[in-house]
């Protein structure tokens, strides 16, 4: 193919990948975790990649008797706390859960549902948006509540902890669809 071919291609390609993918004009779709709001996140598009690796990654779960994400993790969770736990939780798993969890995702063929469920989470934690003043109260109690999983994660081997974390994604992605408005 001539460059004058690939230069012409470009806007093409261009037009087919901003089409494709949310922009501005995806109306009504956001998370609204108190003074916090993501906007351009389908809901829909996690649930689908999560019950892609569900059956593989809780089959892996050996550990039944422990809950990570337990109900005094996430249960009654003020309006003005949800924006600090949702950031701190959605951080740590980017951070340690997808991370550790990479080359399983490639053993299992489960790369690119774990990359969409990757992918979303970290655009949800850089996009949150926040008002501080509103939100630095309510900082320690939310707080409180993250460490309650992270104790909980630390307690068991990393390996078994990081692959409960991924298996329990479901618990998140449920409360999180209390904040999610269409």
């Amino acid at each position: 193919m001539s460059s004058s071919m690939h230069v012409a291609a470009l806007p093409c390609l261009s037009l087919m990948l901003l089409l494709c993918s949310p922009g501005p004009w995806v109306q009504g779709q956001e998370f609204q975790f108190g003074p916090c709001r993501v906007e351009g996140v389908v809901l829909q598009k996690l649930w689908q990649a999560f019950w892609a690796v569900k059956d593989i990654v809780q089959a892996q779960d050996n550990i039944t008797s422990v809950q990570l994400l337990r109900k005094e993790v996430l249960q009654n969770v003020p309006e003005t706390e949800s924006c600090h736990l949702i950031h701190a939780l959605l951080r740590f798993y980017v951070n340690t859960v997808f991370k550790s969890y990479r080359d399983k995702a490639v053993e299992f063929g489960i790369l690119k549902s774990f990359s969409i469920l990757a992918n979303n989470f970290f655009v949800i934690v850089s996009k949150l948006q926040a008002s501080q003043e509103k939100m630095f109260s309510t900082r320690k109690t939310a707080r409180r509540r993250f460490l309650l999983f992270h104790r909980a994660f630390k307690q068991l081997d990393r390996e078994a902890a990081v692959t409960k974390a991924f298996g329990e994604m479901d618990i998140l992605l449920s409360w999180m669809e209390k904040f999610y408005q269409l």
